[in-house]
This record gives structure tokens, sequence and C-alpha cells, in this order.
């Protein structure tokens, strides 16, 4: 069952972050601003792609499962 918190918080960085990117790039932040959310967008990006690498994980290991289970299905109906 997928987490309603990991998708919840990984949205929410996503958001945060495009508004960071989109204030950015307004030209419109001071220097020490622009500092802060940089640093602030570099906390996002590593959130959202840790959050990614964590969905790739369980995908990979439910695609594992449905092949073992498709290699032991073909394994059962060559002996029979």
């Amino acid at each position: 069952m997928p987490q309603k918190d990991s998708v919840d918080d990984f949205e929410t960085s996503l958001q945060a972050l495009e508004d960071i990117v989109s204030k950015m790039e307004q030209g419109t932040l001071s220097l020490e601003q622009s500092l802060e959310a940089f640093e602030q967008g570099v906390q996002l990006t590593r959130t959202c792609q840790t959050t990614l690498k964590e969905a790739e994980q369980r995908v990979s290991k439910l695609t594992q499962k449905d092949e073992s289970y498709e290699l032991d299905s073909l394994n059962n109906k060559e002996n029979n």
C-alpha cells in the first residue's frame, strides 16, 4: 500500500521547489535571498530524489517478485 505521507511530502516539496525556481527566475531577489532560496532548493531536491529512489526500489522489488513468479510458473509447466 503506498504511503500517503511520502506522496504528500513529495508533492509539497516539488511544488515548493517550483516556487523557488520561479522566484529566482524573476530576478527580484537580493543576493542573500537568492542564496537562501538556492540552499532551500538543494535541500528540497535531495528530499525529492530520496523519495523517488525509495519508490524505484519498491517498484524493483515488486517486479522482481513478479518475474520470480513467472519463472516458477514456467518451470512447473515444463516439469508436468
